[in-house]
């Protein structure tokens, strides 16, 4: 009988598909474990490279993690930063249409995994707790005190702080992120995401609203 090829290891395809699939394998690996408890031999092993590919590419945990976060929740707020320059409708509008796209885009995806490590871990990696809040956290809340700033220009909103505002209209999302994975199977209610985002939008703008 003819002798089967062995088969070839994972990374021995091309190599340029490799910083992808070690980013996949990170956030994998980083949302089953946390960031504390992952090693970057336990991401090589989900990616199916060698943990010497990996240096390749990164030079340690906290580079990996970073070019995850600059890979993933980065161009998301991108995206809505560009949604925003070219919206023509209202604030209003532009606000329920970012509050959702975030949900969509990150609250019901992998990528949620990101900000419920971070809110976990913070305390412990201060170091990439401040590269988290500048790279995404403080351009999140731009993006959102401009709309806010729209509508106050505009005569939609009333004037109000707008940092404090800003951070009001975003921390609903971060406890549906949290809520949703750790305490929605505690719930007698359940945790109803559709209806939560709903009665956010409903309450926030009513409460803001000039009229």
């Amino acid at each position: 009988m003819p002798r089967t090829a062995a088969a070839k290891p994972r990374w021995h395809r091309r190599k340029s598909a490799r910083p992808e699939e070690i980013l996949t394998a990170a956030l994998e690996v980083f949302a089953d474990r946390g960031f504390a408890a992952t090693k970057l031999e336990d991401v090589a092993r989900r990616a199916g490279v060698t943990k010497g590919t990996i240096y390749l590419y990164f030079e340690n945990k906290e580079a990996l993690f970073k070019a995850l976060v600059r890979e993933t929740i980065v161009p998301v707020i991108a995206q809505g930063e560009a949604i925003a320059q070219a919206f023509t409708g209202s604030a209003r509008d532009l606000f329920e249409k970012l509050i959702r796209d975030y949900w969509r885009l990150v609250g019901e995806t992998s990528l949620a995994s990101i900000p419920r490590l971070m809110i976990a871990e913070a305390g412990n990696f201060p170091e990439l707790a401040r590269f988290y809040y500048e790279e995404v956290v403080t351009r999140g809340h731009r993006l959102m005190s401009g709309v806010l700033e729209r509508g106050i220009k505009a005569g939609e909103f009333r004037r109000v702080n707008l940092a404090v505002a800003t951070k009001l209209a975003m921390s609903p999302l971060m406890h549906a992120v949290v809520a949703r994975k750790a305490f929605a199977a505690c719930m007698p209610e359940g945790f109803d995401v559709a209806s939560y985002l709903d009665t956010h939008i409903d309450l926030y703008l009513h409460g803001i609203s000039k009229s």
